[in-house]
């Protein structure tokens, strides 16, 4: 927090620069240089908010990075989370650099670098706990953690000027589903050693006490399971393996059988299964043709969504438009997982779409269908123990997390002035016996749309209007009813010309017209989701047409 202040030059030193993961709950990315060394550790990426209309996704600004390329030695993956590993494409076309991880991390690094056609350019490295490599002036040494997902590491590097550890995402769960459990003894043979930078998850630390095992969350599978009569819808993040081999092992127990949709879900169970960290006991894993022809309380779909994702399999299921699953009353649908800020909207959207099917809804964490896979309070000051560091810098979380974890390592004893309560682009500097903030460096945020990155959403908007122009959409509906009384209207700017858009458009109208009268009256009420429909209709019909994604505005004016 208080920048401290001496001579610095005399002794060797360390820089850390985060370029993401300081005053938000993703896009984590730190930099950590000594000597004529650099090293990278986790790419990750975050997901918009509501407000950033045609943003796909949100990644670090590299410019600090790819202007020092030349002393870049590698990359560290923590573990193989999104947040840590999602960016890893758009670097990888500026960066050519080895990337280092446990093998499930690396097993889903090569799916998303499949899917960008950069699988055959990338170096990738497999790793062990307690394993020791060498980057110049630079020695990392990994340590097994737990968390949501399986082969999760912290990383110890050895600089000149000491050790500093990042502990990346933790618990300390003392019951973990595969066994695996958290390295104690080597985190206090490190603060034996000396540790001179704790960089630690701040994720829960408004928490208070232990975070549960995920044991626990198997538990209430299983009573829920029992009791239900129908299928059971359950969403979870496609990378929480552990929750995963849990609803296999229930389903198993109760004669249920389990299906998987969603891409990142069907594709994550296969890499998961094939590394042999996911095991589908035999007969319980089968297809969704296979699901239909079973009776409803034999059935379990597995499905991406669980953030209310417009586009997820969840999201399709809920509005009707699933190819493949319709949802039924009786269905009981789960959400196993924590909701990231700036997605409530959006998943209570989905959620009141499927109450209007008839589906229950579980959704609250205090159902025990979802434990987190970061430390609490008492973990957190568990790791501050052990490690003894004598700089601290509270990473991974909103501002707010940051100020607790700043509170908890004063409760353990480290002094105001030796915790750095810092931002996304600061320059940190230590030296064996100081720590001072050294300046700043670019940082920010890029915004991306599909595999295309924009400086801004301003230069998005600008860009989608100059190469597919716009169309919009007016009706005007009865107050309260939601009666179709005027339109719709079509109108476009920018956006092909003369008969052959008119008559485009004309053809647009009716398809709209057909999508608004198969609304029930309860959706004919809801502006919000008339607007959306609308809008969905229009995508579809013109890319199906003509191959172009003009921007589409759609206003429901109330008469």
């Amino acid at each position: 927090m208080t920048k401290l202040k001496g001579e610095m030059h005399a002794e060797p030193r360390v820089k850390i620069v985060p370029l993401g993961g300081l005053g938000e709950i993703g896009m984590n990315c730190f930099l950590l240089e000594a000597e004529e060394d650099l090293l990278v550790i986790d790419a990750g990426l975050i997901f918009p908010e509501e407000d950033l209309y045609g943003i796909d996704v949100v990644i670090p600004d590299f410019s600090y990075l790819l202007e020092h390329r030349g002393k870049v030695r590698g990359i560290v993956l923590t573990h193989g989370h999104e947040d840590h590993t999602g960016a890893l494409p758009f670097l990888l076309h500026h960066l050519k650099v080895p990337i280092y991880g446990t093998r499930l991390s690396l097993g889903l690094v090569r799916e998303k670098l499949k899917e960008f056609g950069l699988l055959h350019q990338a170096d990738l490295r497999p790793v062990l706990p307690r394993e020791r490599i060498r980057f110049g002036s630079l020695e990392v040494e990994f340590i097994q953690v737990c968390h949501s997902i399986p082969d999760g590491v912290a990383v110890a590097i050895r600089t000149p000027a000491g050790l500093v550890l990042h502990t990346g995402d933790f618990k300390f769960d003392t019951s973990p589903i595969d066994g695996r459990g958290a390295d104690y003894d080597r985190f206090a043979e490190l603060g034996e050693e000396g540790v001179l930078v704790l960089l630690s998850d701040s994720t829960n630390a408004d928490r208070p006490g232990f975070t549960p095992s995920e044991q626990t969350v198997g538990a209430a599978f299983e009573a829920l399971f029992q009791r239900v009569k129908g299928r059971v819808i359950l969403a979870c993040f496609a990378s929480n393996i552990h929750r995963i081999q849990q609803v296999f092992d229930v389903s198993d127990r109760l004669d249920r059988k389990v299906t998987v949709t969603g891409k990142s879900m069907v594709g994550n169970v296969r890499v998961a299964m094939e590394l042999g960290y996911l095991t589908a006991p035999e007969g319980t894993l089968v297809t969704l043709s296979d699901l239909k022809n079973l009776p409803p309380h034999q059935g379990v779909i597995l499905t991406t969504g669980s953030q209310g994702e417009p586009l997820s399999a969840m999201a399709r299921m809920a509005s009707g438009e699933h190819k493949q699953v319709q949802v039924q009353p009786g269905d009981l649908v789960v959400f196993s997982a924590r909701v990231i800020p700036g997605n409530e909207k959006a998943i209570a959207r989905t959620i009141n779409q499927l109450f209007k099917q008839g589906a229950e809804v579980i959704a609250q964490e205090e159902a025990g269908v979802h434990v987190s896979g970061h430390a609490a309070q008492e973990e957190l000051k568990l790791m501050l123990a052990l490690t003894r560091p004598r700089f601290f810098i509270p990473v991974h979380g909103e501002y707010r997390h940051l100020h607790f974890h700043t509170r908890l390592a004063q409760a353990v004893g480290l002094p105001k002035e030796r915790i750095f309560l810092a931002e996304d682009g600061d320059l940190l500097e230590f030296t064996p016996s100081l720590g001072r903030f050294a300046g700043k460096v670019k940082a920010g945020r890029v915004f991306v749309d599909g595999h295309r990155e924009v400086e801004d959403p301003i230069l998005k908007d600008r860009r989608q209007l100059a190469q597919g122009g716009m169309v919009m959409v007016a009706i005007g509906v009865e107050e309260g009813t939601g009666k179709l009384l005027y339109g719709p209207e079509l109108s476009s700017r920018g956006f092909l010309r003369g008969g052959v858009r008119d008559d485009l458009l004309e053809e647009a109208k009716e398809h709209v017209r057909a999508t608004l009268e198969s609304l029930s009256q309860e959706e004919r009420a809801d502006r919000a989701l008339i607007e959306q429909r609308m809008q969905q209709a229009l995508r579809r019909f013109l890319w199906k047409r003509v191959e172009r994604r003009p921007a589409i505005v759609s206003v429901v004016i109330p008469l």
